[in-house]
């Protein structure tokens, strides 16, 4: 699944990004990225970007950072965030 972005009345797709990464970290590192380059260009509405990800077998803590400056990106266009567990997901 990994990140999907869509509104949320229609379901009408605005992006699938990070296809086949399932790691938090990374999937986050690109959701920024995206938000950054691409979220300027939408109208305020009501979006949805759903996070489909597996934890890490061997994680001891830590992992990625939603700072309030990817906060501020999503709450200004009418972002809610979704996060969708996918156990199994990642490979050895």
């Amino acid at each position: 699944m990994p990140i999907k972005i869509y509104r949320q009345k229609t379901t009408e797709e605005i992006a699938w990004i990070c296809d086949g990464v399932w790691d938090l970290p990374n999937q986050i590192a690109g959701l920024g990225k995206w938000l950054e380059s691409e979220a300027k260009l939408l109208q305020k509405d009501e979006y949805v970007i759903d996070i489909g990800f597996d934890i890490q077998p061997d994680s001891t803590g830590g992992g990625a950072v939603i700072d309030s400056k990817l906060m501020k990106m999503m709450a200004d266009k009418g972002f809610d965030l979704y996060l969708s567990e996918y156990p199994n997901q990642l490979k050895d």
